[in-house]
């Protein structure tokens, strides 16, 4: 029996680089031509794969990445990406070497942690650093204009540190109720007037303040959940001026099916019992892969049509309920479009009571991505099995 190229099970994920690309484009055309993009890559492209989507979306407009921890960005590094890239979220002091060695800005907002991160630095070693500020999302960052006069100071005074960036996070911009949001712009407003010196980046808005507020650009915009096709926020579907194309899409197929009499039990528990003969097929996917338990009776695609998961979801398979007697084989979509039906990342966020960002995320590494572009596969990575192509 021939051994397949890249992974040995019938479950995967495909990412089409096209609707990332085409997101990042439709967000670049919307900005003014001086708002520069930063493609925000973090949790590995928020399941979909960081170097593949840092490539895509560079090309696509963005000219900047950010990621949430130091290994994220040295992981880049090492995949042969040399863009700028900022941490998103505090590191130690005494990685600071790291930082400068691979060319990585980091983000500050204690003076204490500048004084540490002094001891681990070289005579020639030089960070570049973005202050952040908290202006109500209750997070990191400085909390009033001593505190960032502190830090700005104190980075202006040793030339191994270059003072490139200042931001804040908006915790409300995907609610239509703006009054919170304008409070926290009104903030940063107020703070920015104490610095001595504005640096290169002054960047706000996530994806949603990047669609609806033009006055929050300043010279830079996150762009995050938007990149992915994702909506920031069910309540602000209508505010998207452009198309979203959703670029991840869940994949299976049927390993085994069986005609089962009625009463007969599926899964553990025997929580499920058949309420006639039917037709069942088993998928080998289960919560190991972040396809979770709570996914119980959440319909997927089979031959077209919508079919439901019957029984409790298992570590590594689960069951369905059938259409009709179907071969071993056929495909099943658990995300994505199978013939006129389609299953989105907010109908599975829903089923799970919680947000868009979640479920790609969840999806573990044991799952291959597979990667397209032009309709086709270009690109496998398989973190599992070691023998990643990307």
């Amino acid at each position: 029996m021939e051994e397949q190229a890249y992974f040995y099970r019938d479950t995967w994920a495909e990412v089409d680089l096209d609707c990332i690309a085409e997101n990042v484009s439709s967000v670049r055309k919307h900005l003014p031509e001086k708002v520069e993009i930063m493609a925000v890559v973090k949790a590995n492209a928020y399941g979909h794969g960081d170097v593949q989507v840092a490539k895509t979306a560079l090309s696509a407009g963005a000219s900047l990445l950010a990621v949430a921890f130091m290994d994220e960005a040295v992981a880049l590094r090492h995949k042969g990406i040399h863009a700028p890239i900022l941490v998103l979220g505090a590191s130690r002091p005494e990685d600071v070497q790291v930082a400068a060695k691979y060319n990585i800005s980091l983000t500050v907002f204690q003076k204490d942690w500048l004084q540490q991160a002094q001891q681990h630095l070289a005579s020639g070693d030089r960070v570049s650093l973005h202050i952040k500020v908290d202006t109500g999302m209750g997070r990191i960052g400085v909390r009033s204009r001593d505190e960032l006069s502190s830090v700005e100071q104190f980075i202006l005074k040793d030339e191994r540190f270059h003072f490139e960036g200042i931001f804040t996070h908006f915790a409300t911009a995907d609610e239509l109720d703006t009054r919170y949001f304008k409070q926290q712009l009104a903030l940063f407003e107020e703070l920015l007037k104490g610095l001595t010196k504005q640096p290169k980046y002054v960047h706000t808005s996530n994806s949603a303040a990047a669609i609806r507020f033009p006055h929050a650009y300043f010279n830079a915009v996150r762009l995050g959940i938007t990149m992915y096709g994702l909506t920031p926020s069910l309540e602000m579907q209508k505010e998207i001026p452009f198309p979203l194309k959703e670029a991840f899409s869940l994949q299976t197929r049927l390993v085994h099916v069986k005609k089962v009499k009625k009463g007969d039990k599926v899964s553990y528990g025997a929580t499920y019992e058949s309420g006639s003969d039917e037709w069942i097929g088993t998928i080998p996917i289960g919560y190991a892969d972040g396809w979770i338990r709570r996914l119980q009776g959440q319909e997927v695609l089979v031959d077209g049509k919508r079919s439901p998961i019957v029984g409790r979801i298992c570590m590594d398979q689960c069951m369905v309920r059938l259409p009709a007697q179907l071969p071993v084989g056929t495909a099943v979509t658990l995300i994505g479009r199978q013939g006129q039906e389609f299953i989105s990342i907010n109908e599975i966020a829903g089923k799970l009571e919680t947000i868009n960002y979640e479920v790609p995320c969840i999806i573990s590494n044991r799952v291959p991505r597979l990667y397209k572009k032009g309709g086709k596969i270009v690109d496998i990575k398989n973190d599992v099995l070691g023998k990643s192509q990307a």
